[in-house]
């Protein structure tokens, strides 16, 4: 009898081995190679204004984001220099200025990601660009994720900077219903932030999307 009490015991613990593999390479393919491909070895490069930041961030929305969008990357930020010291522009509560390194430090586990565009920018769109963010400097963050300069989230205050202040959509904008809203934590946070109001044609922009862009190329920071 104990043998046959091992032989199941080991069964049960290869199973759970196995079933854990089979999940990992299906988080895998859902999210994409990318997205597991992190900062963890240092370059060369310096911390440029409108290079696009990433990370995985703590707050409680972030497991569904990430859920929501099949990607790592939760929140998203620019970078802009304000003297010799670099920040990252975010649509926090609210939207503000945050030292790049206090920012990367934020993030899940410290990892982070870094993008800037192919062609680089000129003096006069940055500092467009900075004219740009400075209407929205202060404005309240926004847990409904609506297309409207009276709130901004994290994606959404990126994509109009660039798109407005030097004249580059990152990416098309989606549509709620691009994206698993059926998903019971997702269907559960709807629920409570929209109660019936929800608008599954509503405008957005993932830091996903973002992320992916062909526009952007990935740089590896020396130690801040």
């Amino acid at each position: 009898m104990d043998k046959i009490k091992r032989k199941r015991t080991i069964r049960a613990i290869l199973g759970l081995v196995i079933l854990a593999g089979l999940l990992w390479l299906i988080g895998l393919s859902l999210c994409g190679a990318a997205d597991f491909m992190y900062l963890e070895e240092r370059g060369s490069a310096t911390p440029k204004d409108g290079d696009i930041v990433f990370h995985e961030s703590n707050s409680r929305q972030s497991p569904i984001i990430k859920l929501a969008q099949h990607s790592r990357w939760t929140h998203c930020g620019i970078v802009f220099h304000i003297g010799d010291k670099a920040y990252v522009y975010e649509a926090v509560e609210p939207v503000k200025y945050t030292p790049l390194d206090d920012w990367i430090a934020r993030g899940k586990n410290g990892v982070y990601c870094a993008k800037r565009l192919r062609d680089p920018l000129p003096d006069s769109s940055i500092a467009r660009m900075k004219a740009v963010g400075a209407r929205y400097k202060g404005r309240h963050y926004d847990t409904l994720f609506q297309w409207s300069d009276k709130r901004m989230y994290c994606s959404e205050l990126v994509w109009k900077i660039y798109s407005q202040g030097a004249g580059i959509d990152l990416c098309e904008p989606e549509r709620f219903s691009d994206f698993p809203i059926s998903a019971p934590p997702v269907k559960k946070l709807i629920k409570q932030r929209y109660g019936d109001r929800f608008d599954p044609a509503e405008q957005i922009v993932s830091p996903r999307a973002i992320h992916k862009s062909r526009l952007l190329k990935e740089v590896r920071y020396s130690e801040l």
